[in-house]
């Protein structure tokens, strides 16, 4: 059974998520602030968080980037900030996914199935990829040039081990989009476009390693070995 951490300052949401989600088989944690939830990850397993982004005194993205650092699992932020700037940053803080309110039961139950999916199959596919002088463990969920660490995000470490995987390759922005968020609309391209920009900024700090990921215009991305 998967253990989900909800945490929002609304009562009446965290109730309503409570019980649709444990009527879907979850184990479910509620918090109603950033210290309540940051507590909750330090005593028990979580499989899964969902955090909402307007909250007093911590909000949501401070919370995110601290709680990335206690914990490797999906963070899908669930709230009414609508525009696509919070969205974009929200994911380049090491969030998952971002879902807008108002929002289907149906749908953060799938997300939430997804995104965990995702995460496992990572954990239990090959243990490393390499492709000298750049390499990537899975288990340490990092990559590497020659022996030494490349400081990428949760996301970043997904977009090129996914990239990899398809090598010499086109991939598109939907076929990443269904990949790292489960499902994939148009506004999604500018998020996959920033992540995959700032992959590249690091990688081409390494020799060897620039140029490895190439634009396809207006179609998405290729690593090219």
């Amino acid at each position: 059974m998967h253990t989900v951490l909800l945490i929002d300052d609304d009562f009446e949401v965290l109730e309503l998520n409570a019980k649709f989600l444990k009527n879907k088989g979850y184990q479910v944690v509620l918090a109603p602030n950033a210290e309540a939830g940051r507590k909750a990850i330090k005593k028990k397993q979580i499989d899964c968080i969902v955090l909402d982004v307007m909250m007093p005194k911590i909000d949501g993205f401070t919370a995110c980037k601290e709680f990335r650092k206690l914990v490797d699992v999906p963070i899908i932020f669930l709230t009414g900030r609508t525009s696509e700037e919070d969205k974009v940053k929200g994911l380049l803080l090491g969030a998952d996914d971002y879902i807008v309110k108002p929002y289907s039961l149906n749908e953060l139950a799938v997300r939430i199935l997804v995104n965990i999916r995702r995460y496992k199959a990572l954990n239990q596919s090959a243990t490393k990829v390499s492709y000298p002088p750049l390499s990537i463990d899975l288990t340490l969920h990092k990559a590497y040039f020659e022996e030494e660490e490349i400081p990428l995000s949760n996301r970043e470490f997904e977009l090129l081990f996914f990239l990899v995987n398809h090598k010499n390759q086109a991939v598109t922005f939907q076929e990443i989009g269904e990949k790292l968020w489960g499902s994939y609309s148009e506004v999604d391209r500018r998020s996959i476009m920033v992540n995959a920009s700032r992959l590249r900024k690091k990688l081409d700090g390494y020799p060897g390693l620039s140029n490895m990921i190439e634009t396809v215009w207006s179609k998405g991305y290729k690593f090219v070995y």
